[in-house]
């Protein structure tokens, strides 16, 4: 049974469904069948039984006596039966005897003897049984008070008139019911495989487009192909073809920034590779060449080299930081933070930084879901940004209020046309690319807020200067799990 089960797993689903629904006809058809067969044979009976009923009803009791007295004994070599009905006597002992005229010996059973010695006169059953030559015969056993010449009834004056009539036509009309039933069941189960392997491949044919697409995908990496899906259809194969043209457009626009990330960050890269290798190379001839390069240039090439290290260890932390955002899994790492000291960290960093700025702080407490460095990051990257832009003696103000974090400078502000660029990828203002910089920052904070469930923005400040606003989701108080 178990290899039979493994079996069928293996087979296609179209082909599990059409024996499936095959063997649920086949199961339908089977048990009406035999339900038909067993009622036309009780009918069949019935009236078999009725025959019987009215043969021994239409004999008044002077022909059962004369039928009794006329009895003799049982014989099995009996060539002369004109008649087709079985008629003998019974007693309780099973003796019997033919009475003449009868279509042959019945073999008795025990419930022919029971009549017998029941003595309740009205008692009669209806039973088979079978002749000396093996036929199966219907037959009516009564009780009669008279005994014949050849039964003891002076011992026994009660014995039992069976009446019995030939089973041949009934069982001929049954065997033709049940081969008939048999054929039509045939054809209905042979009609339901094939109904049910056409409704397979009908309901399946959206699945053998879905794999077609899948082998392509997997074969050519091709994520522009799309499933056609009728609008107002929300069965299953409708809501799978929508979830793969979700999943491949998920995927392509993965690969597109991965691509663009590859792209823009192989670009930030070469800059200040080809400067440090330029730098490298001065000082690498000056060693070669016995030329000393003076103490002022030398100092100034290494001051140069040394910020282009910094430089490229920020851009590649930066990349790093980024990808990580990119590879998802997120989830895992989320747990509840609470903002204000992340904010209290991040003003320290900025105030050592930027030391000749004044820094005001209005800080209330506000507990979020997040990932505890990747937020304080975020934080850092908008406090550098204020403390960057900010004039010398500037002030920065930074509030924490119901969720929302603002951060606002005094700086030159960002043009309007500059602010739907200023979350993008290496993106930076043509005012600001002599500044230090990847570019990377404000994409690093966007992504952050955005896995946790909040929203950021650069607005202008009236009166100039930028306010960036950070809204999460969270509360005032930390929740119950939280000491």
């Amino acid at each position: 049974m178990i290899k039979v089960v493994r079996r069928l797993r293996t087979l296609p689903i179209r082909a599990r469904l059409s024996m499936l629904v095959a063997a649920a006809v086949a199961f339908g058809v089977a048990a009406v069948s035999v339900t038909c067969w067993f009622i036309v044979q009780g009918k069949l009976y019935d009236q078999v039984d009725t025959q019987l009923s009215n043969f021994s009803l239409r004999l008044s009791a002077p022909e059962v006596a004369s039928l009794v007295a006329n009895c003799t004994e049982s014989t099995d070599d009996s060539t002369d039966r004109p008649s087709v009905v079985y008629m003998q006597l019974v007693t309780s002992d099973g003796d019997t005897c033919v009475i003449p005229g009868s279509a042959g010996v019945i073999k008795t059973t025990a419930k022919d003897k029971d009549v017998a010695a029941n003595p309740d006169p009205g008692v009669r059953t209806f039973h088979n049984s079978t002749d000396s030559d093996g036929n199966n015969v219907r037959v009516e056993t009564s009780l009669v008070m008279v005994g014949g010449p050849n039964l003891n009834t002076q011992a026994n004056p009660a014995v039992a008139l069976m009446f019995g009539v030939s089973l041949k036509d009934t069982e001929a009309t049954l065997n033709d019911l049940a081969l008939i039933l048999l054929l039509v069941s045939g054809i209905g189960v042979v009609g339901a495989g094939a109904a049910g392997l056409g409704v397979a491949r009908a309901g399946l044919r959206p699945v053998d487009k879905l794999t077609e697409a899948v082998e392509h995908v997997a074969r050519t990496e091709d994520l522009t192909i799309r499933i056609p899906v009728e609008e107002d259809s929300e069965d299953e194969i409708a809501r799978l073809s929508r979830s793969f043209n979700s999943m491949t457009s998920s995927l392509a626009s993965s690969r597109e920034l991965q691509q663009q990330l590859i792209a823009d960050a192989g670009h930030e890269l070469r800059t200040p590779l080809t400067s440090l290798r330029t730098n490298i190379e001065l000082l690498a001839r000056s060693e070669e060449t016995g030329r000393a390069i003076p103490p002022a240039d030398r100092k100034a090439l290494l001051s140069s080299v040394t910020a282009q290290m910094t430089e490229l260890a920020s851009l590649i932390g930066d990349l790093q930081t980024l990808s990580r955002s990119d590879a998802g899994h997120q989830a895992d790492r989320l747990q509840v933070v609470a903002l204000q000291e992340t904010v209290d960290a991040a003003l320290r960093r900025a105030r050592l930084r930027g030391p000749e700025l004044t820094i005001r702080a209005d800080i209330q407490p506000w507990y979020v879901r997040a990932e505890p460095s990747g937020l304080e990051r975020a934080i850092v990257n908008i406090l550098d940004n204020a403390v960057k832009f900010s004039p010398e003696g500037g002030t920065v103000d930074v509030i924490l209020r119901d969720g929302e974090l603002t951060v606002r400078d005094h700086g030159p502000g960002i043009p309007s046309e500059e602010l739907p660029h200023v979350f993008d990828r290496f993106w930076r203002s043509p005012s600001a690319r002599a500044l230090p910089g990847s570019g990377l920052g404000l994409s690093i904070v966007a992504r952050t807020v955005q896995q946790s469930g909040g929203e950021v923005s650069l607005t202008p400040a009236a009166g100039g200067g930028t306010v960036a606003t950070v809204r999460l989701p969270g509360a005032p108080t930390p929740p119950p799990e939280l000491p």
